[in-house]
């Protein structure tokens, strides 16, 4: 990789794109890479952390740099929604891109919504869409839908941590949802309506939360570029360590530091049994793992 300019180095970390309408998750990575290319060497790593779909709006977590290899942390984190049910349809993708596949007069009132919300609250099983990116015997499950074949998706099991009736107008319905890592809100929207003796899709859905990440932190790509054009980009930057708020931090020394740098492990601590953030002063180091009295690297970071 070319090494990156001093302006370059100050770009690991993490951007928080309020993600548009139309745009696919990679896209937005792509329109970053677009925007930033005159601020980063060539080959600069960018991924994003959680993908959202084209109908989807906001919170998408974007990494730069040694970043890029926290993602994993992020897709494992608790997410927040706002979505809209539109009742009397049901479409392919559970979504308003699909075709119609049943239609229903039921429109059920607030009294009646809210009744079936307690039967969506913590654990429940959950069938994927069909129209999603999970594999089924190596192929894509919308591809295989796409190709008009026949898809069947095992339940899983989710977390809906909180669910919370925003309000209903005509033929919608409002809602707000934390939930675990796997959860589909088009499968959520759709279930609650059958639960209610009807048929529905999701209309509108906008990502609140990805961990640490929200929308209060969230910008626009075009402010990004003006804050590139500006040429202020690292104030759109959040640090490497914003990604990990729940993991607590491990103060080390530069011996230590350079030894869990070089892979190897630190023994003798006291540590409760867990995962940190070890931490040289104000430099992140390694996420590390404390067992045994030993300390392990689980995910190193290149920086100083």
């Amino acid at each position: 990789m070319t090494e990156p300019s001093p302006a370059s180095a100050r770009l690991h970390g993490w951007l928080n794109i309020d993600k548009p309408l139309g745009m696919s998750s990679g896209q937005v990575v792509a329109a970053c890479k677009r925007i930033l290319r005159g601020t980063l060497p060539k080959g600069w790593k960018i991924g994003h952390g959680g993908t959202l779909d084209p109908l989807a709006t906001g919170v998408l977590p974007v990494a730069l740099g040694e970043a890029t290899k926290l993602t994993g942390y992020i897709l494992d984190a608790t997410k927040g929604y706002d979505f809209t049910l539109r009742f009397g349809e049901a479409r392919a993708t559970d979504d308003g891109e699909g075709e119609v596949i049943a239609t229903s007069d039921v429109i059920p009132d607030e009294a009646a919504i809210r009744a079936v919300l307690p039967r969506f609250t913590g654990e429940i099983e959950q069938v994927p869409p069909v129209y999603s990116a999970l594999k089924v015997d190596g192929a894509r499950a919308y591809a295989l839908a796409r190709a008009g074949e026949t898809v069947e998706l095992k339940p899983r099991r989710v977390t809906i941590h909180r669910i919370d009736f925003l309000g209903a107008s005509g033929t919608e319905a409002r809602f707000s949802v934390l939930c675990s890592k796997g959860t589909y809100i088009r499968s959520l929207a759709r279930d609650i309506a059958q639960s209610l003796g009807t048929v529905g899709h999701v209309s509108v859905l906008r990502r609140t939360k990805a961990g640490p990440f929200d929308l209060q932190t969230a910008i626009p790509l075009d402010n990004l570029e003006l804050l590139v054009q500006d040429q202020h980009p690292e104030q759109a930057l959040l640090p490497v360590t914003a990604g990990l708020d729940d993991i607590p931090a491990l103060a080390v020394d530069p011996r230590e530091a350079l030894l869990l740098r070089q892979g190897q492990r630190l023994d003798g601590t006291s540590l409760r049994p867990g995962t940190y953030m070890a931490m040289d002063g104000q430099t992140p180091v390694a996420i590390v793992e404390a067992v045994g009295g030993q300390v392990r690297v689980l995910r190193g970071l290149n920086l100083t």
